[in-house]
């Protein structure tokens, strides 16, 4: 028995000592095979980014004419920029802009991160600083979304603009509704901070929380019936200062992403959907709740050629309660990135609630990606408070546009779009990367 008991021992302790030295090995080879696929990987991306061309690339040809042509894919993260831009909102604008894009782990497995600032007038006297970052930790352990910004604000307002003839009972109402969409003047300087941070709990989903804070101040507004304007009409209906007030809240949000790139993706998902609590503990005017969704999908259209894109987005802001002031209510482009609506002015549809549905089919004119094309359709519906139901009716607005490629190690794109949408509403919207 002992004997057999000796052999039992030393098989145990064989064995223990092959499985001890063989796993490092196995170890070993993985990390080497994984190196290898990453070096592939790296190897495959720089061949395609060598065949495209992009601002850099011309820059150095208009520079060095008679020097032989070749090609980087090596691209500096970071792009600088004169920032001018058009679009009815804000009219022609001048200043500059740095964007930055950077993979911060392992390319395939971290998303690229992307931050931009600027600081531009317009000819409007509007003017615009502000911060962004959307910001992945390797192996996309962790994302921080957020932004800063100061501006001096001068818009058009259209009221709530979705109301039909005859929901109306008074001469107030019917200022609100503006159902013959008259042009209003508004003035206010604005402070906006917002950050959430994300944590990833399974491949390509997050759980995020954050705080927002949103501050008005010297708002002013003026229309052809001098001081009676929707602004003042709702603000004080539902009893917000005439010149200033608050919308300051806690975020929580729940993102799924499996898109590509961020700036110009060829495939992929990007959803997110959250509940913005303002609470007067934190300094808002009024307690309000409101859930927000982001949804976007993107098709590649072609093997061969990824860049035909038909891209997909639903965008919506829906009350649960309490109460908004008037310049915080959902509508065209109250987006993070204020880029829904084309065709219209910021803020022209708005109401208590407010769903934004658009497909955009995305298409390379060039080989080289130098030069590509967009052509786009959307629709707005608004709720509001004189019995307008969501979905009821929907505004539609499209166009097409040019893309001109910046830098192609992060497919940051020069948007140049011409949108057509209702009332006479038109306008050239000239922006930096697509709209989502």
């Amino acid at each position: 028995m002992q004997h057999y008991l000796r052999y039992t021992y030393l098989i145990t302790f064989c064995f223990s000592i092959f499985c001890f030295l063989l796993f490092p090995i196995r170890a070993d080879a993985q990390s080497a095979h994984e190196a290898d696929s990453t070096l592939l990987y790296k190897h495959q991306r720089d061949s395609i980014l060598a065949s495209q061309y992009d601002i850099s690339d011309l820059i150095g040809r208009i520079i060095h004419p008679k020097r032989k042509r070749v090609r980087s894919s090596k691209r500096s993260p970071i792009t600088l920029m004169p920032n001018v831009a058009y679009n009815p909102t804000i009219g022609g604008q001048i200043g500059i802009k740095a964007v930055a894009g950077k993979v911060l782990g392992d390319p395939k497995t971290t998303t690229m991160s992307i931050a931009a600032t600027s600081a531009s007038i317009t000819t409007k006297n509007i003017m615009v600083f502000y911060i962004s970052h959307n910001v992945f930790t390797p192996n996309n352990k962790l994302n921080f979304q957020g932004a800063f910004a100061l501006v001096k604000m001068v818009a058009l307002d259209a009221g709530l603009g979705m109301t039909p003839h005859g929901k109306w009972t008074n001469e107030d109402e019917e200022v609100l509704a503006n159902p013959e969409h008259r042009k209003y003047g508004a003035k206010y300087n604005a402070f906006t901070f917002n950050e959430k941070v994300y944590k990833r709990v399974a491949d390509g989903l997050f759980l995020g929380a954050g705080l927002a804070f949103d501050l008005r101040r010297k708002i002013t507004s003026s229309g052809p019936l001098g001081d009676v304007t929707p602004n003042t009409i709702y603000t004080q209906k539902h009893g917000f200062s005439p010149d200033s007030y608050n919308s300051n809240g806690v975020l929580l949000n729940m993102q799924y992403t499996t898109r590509d790139n961020p700036n110009r993706p060829y495939k992929g998902i990007y959803s997110d959907v959250g509940i913005r609590w303002n609470t007067t503990i934190l300094g808002s005017s009024k307690n309000a709740v409101q859930l927000t969704t982001d949804f976007r999908k993107y098709f590649s259209l072609s093997k061969s050629d990824p860049a035909h894109i038909l891209a997909f987005w639903y965008w919506g802001s829906y009350k649960l309660g309490g109460t908004l002031p008037y310049f915080d209510l959902p509508g065209t482009g109250r987006d993070a990135a204020v880029r829904t609506g084309r065709g219209y002015t910021i803020g022209y549809f708005k109401g208590i609630s407010f769903a934004y549905a658009e497909a955009e089919y995305r298409f390379p004119i060039l080989k080289n990606r130098f030069l590509s094309g967009a052509a786009f359709f959307n629709l707005q519906s608004a709720s509001d408070e004189l019995g307008t139901k969501l979905f009821e009716r929907w505004q539609p607005g499209g166009g097409a546009g040019l893309r001109v490629l910046f830098n192609k190690a992060t497919r940051t794109n020069l948007c140049l779009d011409y949108a057509i949408g209702k009332y006479g509403s038109r306008g050239f919207f000239l922006g930096l990367n697509e709209a989502f």
